[in-house]
């Protein structure tokens, strides 16, 4: 079942593309049928910057459990590093 509930949230960073890396400046997450994963539903996560055209996308489809898994990677991996070092600040 599409929910069609879409997340997007400006982000801050980078990421490599069809033509190489891009400046990143949106994420979006929607629960949706993808595109080539072998799944009926997967958890969709595009990082883009639409400013640049498609070739600037870096897109997953991922199932439930790697979804949460991966959220779950994250959250410890910036626990374990020292506080504010991928803040962004320099």
């Amino acid at each position: 079942m599409c929910t069609y509930l879409t997340e997007e949230i400006p982000v801050d960073g980078s990421g490599k593309g069809a033509r190489g890396w891009f400046g990143a400046s949106k994420a979006v997450v929607y629960v949706d049928h993808p595109v080539h994963a072998q799944y009926g539903h997967t958890v969709n996560i595009d990082v883009l910057n639409p400013q640049l055209g498609p070739s600037a996308r870096v897109a997953l489809e991922l199932t439930e459990e790697t979804a949460l898994a991966l959220a779950e990677a994250i959250q410890r991996a910036i626990r374990s590093a020292p506080a504010g070092i991928a803040s962004g600040h320099r």
